[in-house]
């Protein structure tokens, strides 16, 4: 997803989760985010996705960085 995101210009944060979930804060253009959602919905090539929660979020970011898992 990282990579994702930078290529589309956005910026937030990702981390895996202990119990298997990835979360995820995106801010970006409205395109951008609407295609970094449906790109999560798939997941690189190694995921399994079963479903994609999106909610409203707020936060101010500069770059979208990996965080460690939590």
């Amino acid at each position: 997803m990282v990579e994702e995101a930078r290529r589309l210009g956005i910026h937030g944060w990702v981390r895996n989760r202990r119990d298997g979930t990835v979360e995820a804060m995106v801010s970006g253009p409205r395109e951008a985010v609407d295609r970094i959602v449906a790109w999560s919905r798939r997941g690189p090539r190694s995921a399994a996705v079963d479903a994609v929660d999106v909610f409203a979020g707020e936060g101010d970011f500069d770059s979208f960085d990996a965080r460690p898992t939590e």
